[in-house]
């Protein structure tokens, strides 16, 4: 069975300050009023439970950085994704909160 790839908040920060994520997809799997509160501006929220419904509209050729709160909720979309095909996955390890205090906000 394939695995997903984990990235820690410090260097999805990394990379995505420097511009290297562009080629990717980040998507965000929080709920509306989660990612209205604080999210990065070239994820693309799409909600853990409709990703069964989106999963022809994803790019199978890009790779795709899944987010969420804490971690968690992207590391199940992580494995569901990988189940059906998808070869370029990564979770980002700590999720939002983590990713917003690498960057001096206080997420929670």
């Amino acid at each position: 069975m394939r695995q997903h790839k984990q990235i820690s908040p410090l260097e999805f920060n990394r990379l995505y300050e420097s511009g290297a994520l562009k080629n990717g997809l980040i998507i965000d799997v929080r709920e509306p009023f989660e990612w209205e509160y604080y999210h990065l501006e070239e994820s693309k929220l799409i909600p853990m439970q409709t990703i069964p419904q989106v999963l022809d509209q994803l790019p199978e050729d890009k790779t795709l950085y899944i987010i969420c709160a804490h971690g968690v909720r992207s590391e199940t979309a992580c494995r569901f994704l990988t189940e059906q095909g998808f070869e370029d996955v990564v979770n980002v390890a700590g999720g939002m909160a983590a990713v917003a205090a690498e960057r001096g906000f206080a997420y929670d």
